[in-house]
């Protein structure tokens, strides 16, 4: 696979890992494969990311539950932290929020158990994700919450495409300007696969298989 290079910001944690070349998601194809491992698994990173995240949310935002997709719980706990310190002027401090991760079933949806519903039902709930690319994750993960009563108040990513999903907006920290040539076509009509170029790996958010 091309060679893996990084995107910098000015704190030394917060970066983009990637590579060009030719990968397929479960949704779609793209020309970048965006490597967010260390942000979801190293903790310096992790709390990095939230700080960066919870300026969208600190002063405007209620946030009781966070869901967590794509192996984000480490970054939603670091983000409950952020929304929750007493020393800033927050709606959320001195509050508890719970940090959820989804349960998939036949079909691609969301359940929550009946031990997590009271987590969702009626609480106002941020969605956090690795990435936002197509929306079909995150609008599964909003369509369940409604299911189960909750109330959505946002999503965020490290790197999304788009700016609202659902009508809700997607806040991130690296969008397509920050990649210059980003593209991500659908799996059935996709102008590097009629260029007869070959996928390089196979990539979702747990990381990439090497074709």
């Amino acid at each position: 696979m091309a060679e893996m290079y990084k995107i910098r910001t000015k704190n030394k944690n917060v970066f983009l890992r990637v590579a060009q070349g030719h990968f397929a998601t479960v949704h779609s194809h793209t020309n970048y494969y965006i490597d967010v491992t260390t942000q979801k698994t190293r903790l310096s990173e992790a709390k990095a990311v939230a700080k960066e995240i919870v300026s969208y949310y600190r002063a405007n935002t209620v946030v009781d539950t966070i869901l967590c997709l794509d192996g984000t719980e480490v970054i939603g706990a670091c983000l409950a932290e952020e929304l929750t310190n007493s020393n800033y002027a927050n709606m959320n401090a001195h509050q508890t929020i719970y940090i959820v991760s989804p349960e998939y079933v036949a079909g691609g949806q969301i359940m929550f158990r009946d031990n997590l519903a009271p987590m969702i039902n009626g609480k106002h709930v941020l969605i956090l994700a690795a990435s936002v690319t197509t929306g079909k994750s995150a609008q599964t993960a909003i369509e369940a919450i409604k299911y189960y009563r909750g109330i959505v108040v946002g999503v965020s990513a490290i790197f999304a495409t788009l700016d609202q999903c659902e009508g809700y907006p997607v806040r991130s920290i690296f969008d397509p300007n920050d990649l210059g040539d980003f593209c991500s076509y659908n799996s059935h009509n996709c102008p590097i696969c009629e260029r007869g170029e070959r996928i390089e790996a196979l990539v979702n958010s747990y990381g990439f298989s090497a074709l």
